[in-house]
Order: C-alpha cells, then sequence, then structure tokens
C-alpha cells in the first residue's frame, strides 16, 4: 500500500511540483503519465526514498519512510522495493549472474541461484549469465535491470521507461513479466513512461 499526503518537492526558490494525494492498494498497478517535465521520475524517486521530500508525508505498506534513517530506509527499500531505471546502474565488469546475485545479499536475503535463473528464463536471456554487462546489447542490460529489480519478489516495483530501448517482442516479454510479478506477489507497480504500448496491459492510469 503507498500513501501520499501533501506531497511536494521543490527543486530550487523558483520551481516546485505539488503532486495529488495517491491511495494506492496492495496488487494494484498504473501507468504514470505527463510530459516532459511534469514530474514522473521525481515522484518515483520520492514514493522510492530516493528523494527527500520538501514537504508531505509518504507510507508505505505502513511505514512511514519520511520517519526513516538513511541506513533504515536502504535496508527497508532491499527487502520492500524493486526499482528499474532509465540508466541501469549495473556493474560492466560483472557478469549478469553476479549483478543479480547482488540484490538478495545487500538486502540481506538468501542468495538463491535458481530464482535468478527462473527470471532471467522468463525474459529469454539466460543463456547470457555469464557474459559480462559490458559485452551485452542495450536491450539485453536493460533486461538484465528487470530482472534485478523483480528477483527479490519485491511488494513494490517502480520503474522508470523500462521498455523505451526495447522492440516490440521484447516489450512484450519485459511487460508481461512485470505484470505477471506484480500479480503473483501482490506487488504494487508504478511505472512512469511514453511508451504507448503499455497502454494494451495496464489501464489504470496516473496523470501528472
Amino acid at each position: 500500500m503507498i500513501r501520499t499526503r501533501s506531497l511536494l518537492f521543490r527543486y530550487n526558490s523558483e520551481k516546485e511540483i505539488a503532486f495529488t494525494d495517491l491511495d494506492i492498494t496492495s496488487g494494484d498497478q498504473f501507468l504514470l503519465l505527463g510530459e516532459s517535465g511534469s514530474g514522473k521520475t521525481t515522484l518515483l524517486h520520492l514514493l522510492g526514498g530516493l528523494l527527500k521530500n520538501q514537504k508531505g508525508t509518504i507510507e508505505v505498506n505502513g511505514t512511514s519512510i519520511t520517519n526513516l534513517s538513511e541506513h533504515e530506509l536502504d535496508r527497508f527499500r532491499g527487502k520492500h522495493y524493486g526499482f528499474i531505471f532509465q540508466r541501469n546502474h549495473l556493474l560492466a565488469a560483472l557478469t549478469v549472474e553476479q549483478n543479480l546475485l547482488m540484490a538478495p545479499y545487500l538486502a540481506g536475503l538468501n542468495q538463491d541461484k535458481a530464482r535468478v535463473e527462473e527470471v532471467l528464463e522468463q525474459l529469454g536471456i539466460a543463456e547470457q549469465k555469464k557474459r559480462r554487462i559490458q559485452e551485452l546489447s542495450l536491450g539485453q542490460a536493460q533486461r538484465v535491470a528487470i530482472a534485478r529489480a523483480v528477483l527479490n519478489k519485491p511488494s513494490v516495483i517502480l520503474a522508470d521507461e523500462p521498455t523505451s530501448a526495447l522492440d516490440d517482442k521484447n516489450c512484450d516479454r519485459v511487460s508481461e513479466l512485470l505484470v505477471s510479478v506484480a500479480q503473483q506477489n501482490q506487488a504494487t507497480l508504478i511505472i512512469a513512461t511514453h511508451d504507448q504500448r503499455l497502454k494494451n496491459r495496464i489501464h489504470n492510469l496516473i496523470q501528472l
């Protein structure tokens, strides 16, 4: 569950964005839409605790994340969130498998190679498991980033343009996996996007 009240972020003394209050229940799936500069990425980062809100409150799964210390927030994110960024933030010198196994390690969870294999199979990149990130195409690396985001079966999945670098076939694969993982774990899924293809699969909209 995600609940926000009076959320406002100030970039500087002249520019600020006030967001509509949100009440999103577990298992809900939304597309976050809006023109460039409307605050889609900012809202995702606020909801994920990656930005400190200047005003207002954010509650996730009954926890007010605005009251957590940095250490508490790191642990909370590791256990409850899956993030997909526009830049994949993978470690280029490590293999696909090594990058994925870092996700449970950093969250204090058990590393499960069978789970890694399962998610890579779903995304059609299991054969890339032993390759380094720097050897992959942009689209393949994006799918690895998505695999990392869903690996721990998070209760909240926040995705920023996850299909922008993908062709139609892999866009379908990725959107199917995100929706499927969210349904299996009753996870809240919010995708910020300009990709009109996603409207065929997710019909709830948050318009900024």
